[in-house]
């Protein structure tokens, strides 16, 4: 059977579970990592084997938002339900990263795409489906997850100048290393798998279509994962991962997969803004004036690389419609802080009255 550390265990996560075995109930427990989750129930993988597992009563009652649950990469406090190949989840190990996004449509909510991970994979094909500023907002959030972002472009095979796809990608992506590799005739694989090295965690991140279940089959050579065709009329694909799932691989390292993503809204801070940015953000502190707004004011730096062609204008378009959102998503998320803070002192008045 697989240990632990095929599944990315290290001594940052044993620090955290010496911690918490101060707790006289997490003594009971062994340690898992989610592995699978499903409308809240998850699957767990431990040194006794994967247990179906839910959460604990205490561990319900004091969730107040999405990131109080467990979430696939997790390491948790199990206990095994006597006789029963299923478990209770008493608490969630401090995370190491926590890669996210806003949930599609209205609401304001989080959705925890894959947490734990040392490595994100922003997997792009090139071809029709190609987007640099898709890609600027994975990178951003990437920033925002604490791992490092790696730029995977699909389907080298059937691209006759890969060429011209590396270098916009590396125009956007600063310092950030861009791989062009074919699941098919297995180029540039090894490379990505060399990441994977020591036990590493790795997220794939992208559309539908690009590949990256054909990724997880190349890099386990196997076929671990179901494929579909894309669409030829327009380069889109089909949805083949329906829901994220952890995977240990045979010569070491772990990765998550995940579903397709046709939409993408941030949720995290402007901060992150500049590690995908920071060209722009360098350019502004060439401004005369420190808090130039970059629009009609004398000396400004960015409008100067505007004029002369060294900062191009969908790029500072895309920077400034980033910004827009996340500033209005700052003040939404506080506005229900607030809210939900009001409700849980209330509730724990009431608590007390009784």
């Amino acid at each position: 059977m697989k240990t632990l550390q095929n599944y990315g265990w290290n001594e940052l996560h044993q620090t955290y579970w010496n911690e918490q075995q101060h707790d006289v109930k997490a003594s009971d427990c062994k340690i898992g990592r989610v592995t699978l989750e499903h409308k809240h129930m998850y699957r767990v993988v431990t040194e006794q084997g994967e247990w179906l597992a839910v959460c604990s009563g205490s561990l319900l009652h004091h969730a107040i938002d999405r990131r109080d649950y467990p979430a696939v990469g997790d390491w948790v406090a199990i206990e095994q339900m006597p006789g029963e190949e299923r478990g209770i989840i008493h608490s969630i190990l401090p995370r190491t990263s926590v890669f996210s996004r806003k949930n599609a449509g209205d609401t304001m909510t989080e959705q925890l795409i894959a947490v734990n991970i040392d490595i994100v994979f922003l997997v792009t094909s090139m071809n029709d489906d190609f987007n640099t500023r898709r890609l600027e907002r994975y990178l951003v959030a990437a920033y925002d997850s604490g791992a490092t972002p790696v730029i995977v472009l699909t389907k080298a095979d059937l691209c006759d100048e890969p060429k011209d796809f590396i270098e916009q990608a590396r125009d956007i992506a600063f310092g950030t290393e861009v791989l062009a590799v074919s699941s098919k005739t297995g180029v540039g694989i090894d490379q990505v798998t060399s990441l994977l090295k020591d036990g590493k965690t790795a997220a794939l991140l992208g559309s539908s279509g690009v590949g990256k279940s054909s990724l997880v089959n190349a890099i386990c050579g196997d076929t671990t994962m179901t494929v579909q065709t894309i669409r030829e009329d327009d380069a889109k694909g089909r949805h083949t991962t329906t829901h994220r799932e952890l995977i240990a691989l045979p010569d070491g390292g772990v990765l998550i997969d995940t579903p397709g993503m046709r939409e993408f809204q941030l949720w995290n801070d402007s901060e992150s803004i500049e590690g995908s940015f920071f060209d722009i953000d360098a350019l502004s502190e060439s401004c005369k004036f420190n808090d130039c707004s970059h629009k009609t004011e004398p000396g400004c730096a960015i409008q100067q690389a505007l004029l002369d062609g060294s900062l191009a204008e969908d790029r500072f378009a895309s920077y400034l419609k980033l910004q827009r959102e996340i500033a209005y998503l700052d003040r939404k998320t506080d506005a229900q802080a607030q809210v939900a803070e009001r409700k849980r002192w209330k509730a724990l008045t009431k608590s007390q009255r009784k």
